[in-house]
């Protein structure tokens, strides 16, 4: 009931950067915002340390949170980092911009940067446009290649096209894409760490409450292994085998845009050009058409397979292997060999 496709994958893998640098002649001072849940630190913050290291050899990072010492000890230990700034205070419970681009004002100011970077998260996507607005700069957001101290690439089109930009600003405010660069490793270093004081006020904006869907299974942008459903899935009671896939696999369930416009999983769950930007080691896509605004949120996947009764779904042109078949089929037998090859 199905057969086999080769498929050659047109949009290239991810490149990592880490052995490249591209230090001036003194001058760059970089500082990271690093990106934490109080306890611990988000592996996106050193994805984009790895980012600052390309530009100088002296980064910095800033850590805001409430009882975070543990993530300052955490960082400070990250081979490269130079220094870590850090405010331990209940208002950076949650990071607002109303409140954290003071900070890093106040630290731009007093120390000089000329790189202030950021994962290119929610977090970081909501925060340094603010920063960029006070110092009168422009922000270069989601960059995936450092050329220079100046010049940096990021993708446009839904990442049909790389544009390179160069800018004149003295501060360079950038998110970073941390599907392209590696993680800094942890390591045996020990940087200074340094406590900022600061006020905060919280007249503009206060943080009221957040419903969080709990999983026992990975992040979604840290999974290794992502099993994604589309519209193809017809419902989202039909989700639950694509979780019995993940659970085989020990891996996370995404979606499309177009599944979550039709109600059939959360938002949380959608990857995309307007969702998350994920690069497993392996990435199914069950019943996904193969839309360029999915495609941009996924390409970078090392291992990519497509599962679809189509067999001219735009999916297969992008895939690394291909199965053409119902799903409906496939995924409960498919789920169920691997259970067994599992025991």
């Amino acid at each position: 009931f199905f057969h086999m496709l080769a498929a050659r994958r047109f949009l290239g893998g991810a490149k990592f950067l880490s052995a490249c640098r591209f230090y001036s002649a003194g001058a760059s001072k970089c500082l990271v915002l690093a990106e934490h849940n109080n306890e611990k630190l988000n592996t996106v913050t050193l994805n984009a340390v790895t980012a600052a290291q390309q530009i100088s050899s002296d980064v910095s990072v800033l850590v805001l949170g409430s009882n975070c010492q543990s993530v300052v000890d955490e960082i400070s230990s990250v081979e490269g980092v130079s220094n870590v700034l850090y405010n331990d205070q209940e208002a950076f419970n949650r990071l607002l911009p109303e409140s954290v681009s003071p900070v890093l004002e106040q630290c731009q100011k007093e120390q000089n940067f000329t790189h202030i970077l950021a994962p290119a998260t929610a977090n970081g996507k909501n925060i340094l446009p603010r920063f960029g607005a006070v110092a009168d700069v422009q922000p270069i957001s989601d960059v995936t290649k450092i050329e220079s101290e100046n010049t940096f690439v990021r993708p446009i089109y839904a990442g049909n096209a790389l544009s390179t930009v160069e800018s004149e600003d003295k501060i360079k405010v950038i998110t970073i894409r941390p599907t392209s660069f590696d993680a800094a490793k942890n390591g045996s270093n020990k940087a200074s760490t340094t406590k900022i004081e600061y006020s905060v006020s919280q007249k503009m904006s206060t943080w009221k409450s957040e419903e969080l869907a709990k999983s026992e299974r990975p992040e979604l942008t840290a999974a290794k292994v992502i099993v994604s459903g589309g519209r193809g899935m017809k419902s989202g009671d039909n989700f639950s085998m694509l979780e019995s896939l993940a659970d085989t696999l020990g891996g996370a369930v995404g979606a499309t845009r177009a599944a979550v416009d039709d109600g059939m999983v959360p938002n949380d769950m959608q990857i995309g050009q307007t969702g998350k930007v994920v690069a497993p080691e392996l990435y199914i896509a069950v019943g996904i058409s193969g839309a360029i605004q999915h495609i941009a949120g996924m390409k970078e996947s090392k291992v990519i397979v497509a599962i679809n009764k189509d067999e001219e779904a735009p999916f297969f042109q992008i895939a690394d292997y291909g199965l053409v078949g119902d799903l409906f089929t496939v995924i409960p037998e498919l789920t169920e060999k691997l259970a067994k090859r599992k025991q």
